[in-house]
């Protein structure tokens, strides 16, 4: 029954990128079709590969443990931190924001505290070494320090 609820809300995720792929439009002409078939093809695919789910034969399938479905609450936690680290990217600065980051990871993972700041700090900062010095990719140090 899973895999149904799983391909029908597939398929109307796939409809309505449809939708939205129709919709692409592009001031500059790349060649002669444009930017919207690569869109249209991929979501017409897995609308086809949604349908066949949809309609195969049910397999039996066993509900994970409430153990299992118990860490979801670490998966919204990390998914919380990478939407934070995403909006306050400019604001904060880069290593700032990647020490955060690592620091939160560490802890979901079941670091202690101390070690989870160490490696946050030395993450944040031989990163941005990494990319800003050596690789030279511009970085934002953060507004607060400007």
């Amino acid at each position: 029954m899973s895999d149904r609820i799983f391909a029908s809300l597939w398929l109307l995720l796939c409809i309505g990128g449809l939708f939205i792929g129709a919709g692409i439009q592009s001031e500059y002409s790349y060649e002669p079709v444009g930017p919207r078939p690569f869109p249209m093809i991929i979501l017409g695919l897995m609308a086809v590969c949604a349908l066949l789910m949809l309609f195969k034969k049910p397999d039996s399938i066993a509900w994970p443990h409430k153990n299992t479905l118990g860490r979801l609450v670490a998966l919204a936690a990390l998914a919380a931190m990478m939407m934070l680290y995403g909006w306050q990217f400019e604001n904060l600065g880069f290593p700032l924001c990647t020490t955060l980051l690592t620091f939160g990871i560490g802890l979901l993972f079941g670091a202690t505290w101390w070690a989870a700041a160490l490696s946050g700090v030395i993450m944040g900062i031989s990163l941005f070494y990494a990319f800003d010095r050596l690789l030279e990719v511009t970085l934002p140090i953060g507004s607060w320090l400007s």
